[in-house]
């Protein structure tokens, strides 16, 4: 009997010593819950409590619970948050070296842009260190073309409709507005309202992200040609960072670069399906030909 309970007593302040010094760190994202990337965050939260016997757990925030990626990283920074997983918008937030990830027809497949990322990983962990934040894995939307409410084929078609563009970026705004078209600044959380008051026609987007917020009920047209890849990226505090053990360090590490394996192995396929399932419910793909697509890659380059 003494023995039974000398050993719940171990157990009890092993517990103890352990809940002491866990690590609960909070990260807000836009990814809609029961998405292919909420459940790749939340499978990589386990992997660390299991990994590091519950010394760092991981709660998220999805569905932009937390408002905008603006608002998520302004609530970051005042501690309600150590972590975020955004895209690359909210990356050119913290730097504006990531705006090399939004130039429109820039990368021509998933694997140029993998290896870009991997060249480019040390100079960019070293920006973010200096902003005071931690990449601990890089984020794969898949690829992003046009949803609109008309079909689209020229640049003149799109210059008609009201275009979607991320809130806060005054000077994208107003580059769009120079060369002819109508941009319309929103926060992402907004999109699904602005299509039913009609404030935009056109949201450029992943068709993973279409399916899984139903946008494609709003906008029966997708371009068949891809515009750009949409990265993002899983980013901790560095205060936050370094409240974490060196040896628990590594074991998240390892559990976030095997998400991010298994999300550039799966997110093209699920693109795929995506534009399939769309499709059989009404979604139209338009196709263009050689010569039109000169026309925006012209306007790219331009």
């Amino acid at each position: 009997a003494r023995l039974a309970v000398a050993a719940a007593l171990l157990l009890a302040l092993l517990a103890a010593a352990t809940s002491l010094h866990a690590q609960t760190l909070k990260m807000a994202t836009l990814a809609p819950q029961g998405s292919i990337w909420d459940q790749a965050i939340r499978a990589m939260g386990e992997r660390w409590a299991k990994e590091t016997a519950g010394r760092v757990q991981l709660r998220i925030y999805a569905g932009g619970v937390a408002g905008d990626e603006s608002d998520a990283m302004r609530k970051t920074r005042a501690g309600q948050f150590q972590g975020l997983a955004i895209t690359v918008a909210g990356l050119t937030e913290i730097d504006s070296a990531f705006n090399v990830f939004q130039i429109p027809m820039y990368f021509e497949s998933f694997e140029e842009l993998y290896f870009v990322l991997a060249e480019l990983r040390p100079a960019l962990e070293a920006r973010l260190a200096a902003k005071g934040y931690v990449l601990l894995h890089w984020g794969h939307g898949g690829w992003i073309h046009l949803f609109s409410r008309q079909p689209i084929r020229t640049l003149a078609d799109l210059k008609q409709q009201k275009l979607f563009v991320w809130a806060g970026d005054d000077s994208a705004v107003q580059a769009w507005k120079k060369n002819g078209y109508q941009p319309v600044p929103l926060a992402a959380t907004d999109i699904l309202l602005g299509f039913q008051t009609k404030m935009i026609d056109v949201v450029p987007t992943t068709p993973i992200a279409a399916l899984s917020l139903q946008w494609y009920r709003q906008t029966p047209y997708m371009l068949g040609m891809g515009l750009a890849p949409l990265v993002g990226g899983v980013v901790l505090t560095k205060g936050a960072w370094e409240k974490v053990s060196p040896a628990d360090q590594a074991l998240v590490l390892a559990a976030a670069r095997a998400t991010e394996k298994e999300l550039e192995a799966e997110v093209p396929r699920q693109d795929k399906s995506a534009i399939d399932q769309m499709s059989q419910r009404g979604l139209s793909v338009v196709e263009i030909g050689a010569e039109e697509q000169k026309g925006w890659r012209g306007e790219a380059q331009r």
